[in-house]
Parts: structure tokens; C-alpha cells; sequence
């Protein structure tokens, strides 16, 4: 770990304190404003929906600016936002609030690729630990944003402006340590398209996995986590224990990133990325069990260890698939796949958790997680039949 790793991890904590605070209001927010109940979860839905628009503008801005200024203007956005969402939740308009979200979403596409970066500030015989590290910063995002969001929400006399507002704060903060920041000289191009074609890159069984085991588990960690608060409303629980179960959730997110990198290491992203699969069926299980307090809390943190194995492996397999001159539309392209898959969970955890009930919603998170399981059966029995053909870490 050397400074710049330290200083990204601190942003990446920063980055997941903005994502959970609006997972953690975002839907009761929308839920008091829309117009039908299963609207709910449309304001998260637009924060999803924007980072997937975004993936392709980023991607630009990257390639032709350098990280740390496309990087800064995800901040400047993240900052213009929140500050439209406080306003949005003053004059009590739905849309507004989805709009506002929905430009969020550029500091989101922004933020996802803190976890790339982090592998440009290592050997490349550490890359796995780099990725791993600079993730196990979003556990101060798992203690700062529900806390952020559970202290703030009554600073003002309109529900949850006042953690709109904090959450400007921590742009800036964030801004200022981006500035302290010494990002590597990116390599020489003989072309801006220089490369293999995007259609080429997709077409690798690893990059296919690793694209598809990242989407699906962001989708059902994500389906999971934006109708956890509103199935604890419903069964009569306040938001304080909601965001007692976000943070353990996040903490199971991140905490294992200081040593998953490790795991990724000794024995291949795909065992870890199996690991974390088998994890989050054994969440839903908890979650069908009861409604209790512990319940959600055991589940939720469950759930978020299993993506901590899936996501962390599903990147750590991608590096080995595509080459410096192609990272920016290969990385681009994962993260659209992520935002893709998110979206559509998005607006069906409000619709499945206020229409059919929270046990509905966990029996229809098996089918992607089964399919992931499928998919790395399926890349393991390839490795072993050809084992030059697939890097697995």
C-alpha cells in the first residue's frame, strides 16, 4: 500500500458513504412523493439508470483527460446533485428528485472505476491485493452513510434534506484528497481506437464470466439492499434499525477486502467467486426464515460478504482479458453490464417488496444467482480443459 492506494481507498470509502445514504432514503424519500406506492424505488432506479447512460461519456472523459480530471468532474456532479436532490425534497416534487438522481448517476460510472484505477498503483504481482484494499475502503461508507443518513435526516424541518445537503460535504472532502493524488502517466496509443474490437474482448470466456458474475451479483445485492428498508417499515421497524442493518451490510461488503485479495491469490478468483455465490444462497435462506430484526441483519451482512467475493474475483478475472490500450472500453463495458442489471433490479425491488412481499422478492434472487454458479461450473470445467485458454488468478 503506498500513498496514492491509501488516498483511493479513503475515495472509494467516500464514493459507497454517497451510495449507501441514498439507498438508505432514496426509497422512503420516493416512497412519501410518488404518486403510486410501486413508484417507490424509481429515485434509485434513476441513480442506476444514469450511471449506465454515463459508462460511455466517463469512458471518453478518461481516455481523453486522464483519471484524476475525469475523476474530479464526477465529484463536481456528485456535489451539483445532492444539492438538487436537497432541493427536490423541499419542494416535495417526485420527478425532480428522479431527475436529480439520475445526474447523480455520472459521479456513480465515475466511482466504479476506483477499483481499476487502484491496479495502476501496484506490481503487477500484487494487483489482486491493490484491487482487494482499495475495496475494503468502503467500510467507511458501511459506517459513514447510515449513520450520515440515520443523524441527519431530522437537521431540517423537511425529511432527509438535511442528508441530501451532508452529502455535498463529502464530495468535497473528496475532492480535496483527489487533489493530492499522483495518478500514473497513461501509455502511449498509436490510435485512440488501438486494440482489439470490442466484439472480440466480449467474446472471451473469462471476460463473458466476469462481466456476467459482476452484473448479477451488483443486481441482486442491489435488489436486496433498496427493499431492505422498506420491508423493515412495512413490518412496523424504525429507520434507525434499517440503517443498523445498511451498515452491517456494508461492512459485510468491504470488510473482507483486506484479505480477499489474498484468497483471490492462494486459490483462484473463480473458488473465491464460488465461494461468495454459495454465500448468497445462504443469505436468501436466512431471509426466508423470518422478519425479526436479526434476521435482516444476518442476511443482509451475509449478502454482503458474498458480493465482496463475487465482484472483488469478477474484476481481479477481468484484468487478465484485456490490454492497457483497451482498458477504457473493456472497463466501460463491465460497468455498463453492472448498470444495466442494476437498473432493472432497482425499480423491480420496489415493485416486488410493496406488491408481492419481501419472501416473493428473495426466492426470485435464486435464478441470477444460480446462473452465476452456472457460469463459473462452466469456466472452471473450460480451465481445466484448456488452461492457457482462461486465467482464473
Amino acid at each position: 500500500m503506498n500513498r496514492n492506494l491509501w488516498l483511493l481507498s479513503i475515495l472509494q470509502g467516500l464514493f459507497l458513504t454517497n451510495n449507501v445514504t441514498f439507498m438508505a432514503i432514496n426509497g422512503l424519500v420516493g416512497f412519501s412523493l410518488a404518486p403510486y406506492g410501486w413508484l417507490a424505488t424509481l429515485p434509485v432506479m434513476g441513480y442506476v439508470v444514469g450511471g449506465a447512460i454515463c459508462t460511455g461519456p466517463v469512458a471518453w472523459t478518461q481516455r481523453r483527460f486522464g483519471r484524476k480530471t475525469s475523476f474530479v468532474l464526477g465529484l463536481v456532479v456528485a456535489a451539483g446533485s445532492a444539492l438538487l436532490c436537497a432541493f427536490a425534497a423541499y419542494i416535495q416534487s417526485f420527478w425532480l428528485l428522479c431527475t436529480a438522481t439520475m445526474i447523480a448517476g455520472y459521479y456513480s460510472a465515475n466511482g466504479q472505476l476506483y477499483r481499476f484505477a487502484s491496479a495502476e498503483f501496484a506490481a503487477p504481482e500484487a494487483r489482486e491485493k491493490a484491487v482487494s484494499m482499495v475495496m475494503a475502503g468502503g467500510l467507511l461508507g458501511a459506517v459513514l452513510g447510515p449513520n450520515l443518513a440515520s443523524y441527519s435526516k431530522a437537521w431540517l424541518a423537511t425529511p432527509f434534506m438535511g442528508a441530501y445537503l451532508a452529502l455535498v460535504v463529502v464530495a468535497l472532502v473528496a475532492m480535496v484528497l483527489l487533489f493530492c493524488m499522483d495518478f500514473p502517466e497513461a501509455p502511449k496509443r498509436a490510435s485512440v481506437s488501438g486494440g482489439r474490437p470490442m466484439s472480440v474482448i466480449a467474446r472471451q470466456p473469462a471476460f463473458l464470466v466476469a462481466a456476467g458474475a459482476g452484473a448479477l451479483s451488483y443486481g441482486v445485492m442491489n435488489l436486496l439492499m433498496a427493499a431492505t428498508p422498506l420491508a423493515m417499515q412495512h413490518h412496523g421497524m424504525p429507520f434507525d434499525d434499517a440503517a443498523f442493518v445498511l451498515e452491517w451490510h456494508v461492512i459485510g461488503m468491504f470488510a473482507p477486502g483486506f484479505f480477499t485479495g489474498y484468497l483471490i491469490k492462494r486459490f483462484g478468483a473463480l473458488s473465491v467467486m464460488a465461494c461468495g455465490g454459495l454465500l448468497n444462497l445462504l443469505c436468501i435462506a436466512v431471509a426466508l426464515s423470518g422478519t425479526d430484526l436479526h434476521h435482516f441483519t444476518a442476511s443482509l451482512f451475509m449478502l454482503g460478504v458474498g458480493w465482496n467475493f463475487l465482484f472483488t474475483g469478477s474484476t481481479t478475472l477481468s484484468l487478465s482479458t484485456y490490454t492497457a490500450e483497451e482498458k477504457d472500453r473493456a472497463q466501460g463495458t463491465m460497468n455498463f453490464c453492472v448498470f444495466a442489471v442494476m437498473a432493472l433490479s432497482s425499480l423491480t425491488s420496489g415493485m416486488l417488496v410493496t406488491t408481492q412481499g419481501w419472501t416473493i422478492l428473495n426466492v426470485g434472487s435464486l435464478v441470477p444467482m444460480l446462473a452465476i454458479l452456472v457460469g463459473l461450473a462452466w469456466l472452471g470445467y473450460r480451465h481445466k480443459k484448456e488452461p492457457r485458454e482462461v486465467a482464473v488468478g
